[in-house]
């Protein structure tokens, strides 16, 4: 393995994505990519985003997708129909247009397949990589799949996450936040860097960070 990276919450921002791999990271098939969930919602090319992800993967490039809250919020509302609501205020309806669909029933089974086996979190040396973050309180942290996709901490103690470097998403912070994470060396590195909220000073980049420099690059 050359180069380890790790890309934050895309949310349909296909073009992002093509950007930062093949432009800015420009990804090599010795590397290896972790993309920390949340492929899907608010963006306007969820579809576009997933099977960029498929024709990586059968390319022969090392790709570990994780699963992310709004992955969960799909197959939740796929297992029963009274969660579409939580989706669609999450911004499920922008997934459903991208796929052509009204109903998340009418998903293809290879999307479905993809959703249901993405992994909650992916250990390599002394990195650990999750969407959101681990449940400090308990004895083994890595049994609490909730707390994996919904709930972020800036620092843990629990003796199974010590000398951990942890790397997460899900909550939006400012280029320049990720930027002093880095520089002050922290052992939790939130790259969830706010694609979607283009309009919002200070966010809509998507992140990427290559482990072993502690490089971030962004589009």
């Amino acid at each position: 393995m050359k180069r380890l990276f790790a890309i934050g919450d895309i949310h349909g921002c296909f073009d992002s994505l093509k950007e930062l791999v093949e432009n800015k990271i420009l990804l090599d098939k010795d590397d290896k990519l972790v993309l920390l969930g949340d492929y899907i919602d608010r963006g306007d090319k969820s579809k576009e985003v997933v099977d960029y992800i498929f024709d990586l993967q059968e390319k022969g490039y090392d790709i570990t997708p994780l699963i992310g809250n709004h992955e969960l919020l799909l197959l939740e509302t796929f297992e029963d129909e009274k969660n579409k609501p939580k989706w669609i205020q999450n911004g499920g309806d922008e997934t459903l247009k991208s796929f052509g669909i009204s109903s998340i029933n009418d998903i293809s089974p290879k999307y479905l397949d993809f959703f249901t086996n993405l992994k909650n979190y992916f250990s390599i040396e002394d990195y650990l990589f999750v969407h959101a973050g681990f449940n400090d309180k308990i004895l083994n942290p890595f049994q609490d799949t909730y707390s994996m996709v919904w709930e972020s901490q800036v620092e843990y103690l629990n003796p199974l996450l010590a000398g951990k470097t942890i790397i997460y998403g899900h909550r939006p912070i400012t280029i320049e936040h990720c930027k002093k994470q880095i520089n002050e060396n922290k052992q939790v590195i939130n790259i969830d860097t706010g694609c979607v909220y283009k309009e919002k000073v200070g966010y809509g980049k998507l992140t990427a960070i290559e482990l072993y420099s502690k490089k971030l690059f962004s589009v």
